[in-house]
């Protein structure tokens, strides 16, 4: 009888255990959302949460570029450090992430990618993306609103099918992303009541 073949005689609490182990990136999603939404009139909401999704897809079209899918978490460490530095700057976050998208838009398009089918949808992915968030903060606040929460949802469909397909990314950062994509996205809609 094979290891494979014998049953697992630690019970149910341990396989709930082990399960909910693997599912750390929801969880983290979920804690991702509750300590960073709320807070600030709606104007601010959309606002910050507008520029923030102008770097979700930046990080996905880095990544795949780079070719290296581990890179998705410190990218979103990077991403979240130059947020905070350019808000605490007053820096204007959307100016530093057109340029900083213009820029990886010109790498991908030059020398040799290793899935470049995969490259180019990213691209694709980040121009779309950006145009709804560079949308969302041009209008008024209340169309801004559903502009931006539309980018959210999107996205968290994105990464959803990303974490389905297993690409661009490490699936751990997909699920996450997906879930806290998804709540702001909702959180948002809220707002708009």
């Amino acid at each position: 009888m094979t290891a494979a073949m014998i049953p697992d005689q630690r019970g149910r609490p341990y396989q709930v255990i082990r399960a909910l182990g693997r599912r750390w990136p929801t969880a983290l999603g979920v804690l991702s959302a509750v300590v960073t939404l709320g807070g600030g009139d709606r104007a601010a909401q959309v606002t910050g949460l507008g520029e923030t999704l102008l770097f979700l897809p930046l990080i996905y079209l880095v990544v795949a570029r780079a070719g290296r899918r581990w890179l998705s978490w410190p990218a979103l460490g990077v991403s979240f450090a130059l947020l905070i530095g350019l808000r605490a700057l007053d820096v204007s976050v959307t100016v530093v992430a057109v340029a900083l998208a213009a820029a990886a838009l010109a790498w991908s398009a030059v020398g040799h990618a290793a899935h470049p089918g995969t490259v180019r949808l990213q691209a694709l992915g980040m121009v779309g993306f950006a145009a709804l968030g560079l949308t969302g903060l041009a209008v008024d606040t209340d169309l801004g609103l559903y502009l931006v929460a539309a980018g959210w949802l999107f996205h968290g469909v994105w990464d959803f099918v990303h974490l389905k397909l297993d690409r661009a990314v490490a699936r751990s950062y997909a699920e996450w992303c997906g879930v806290l994509d998804v709540l702001t996205a909702g959180w948002l809609l809220l707002l708009a009541w």
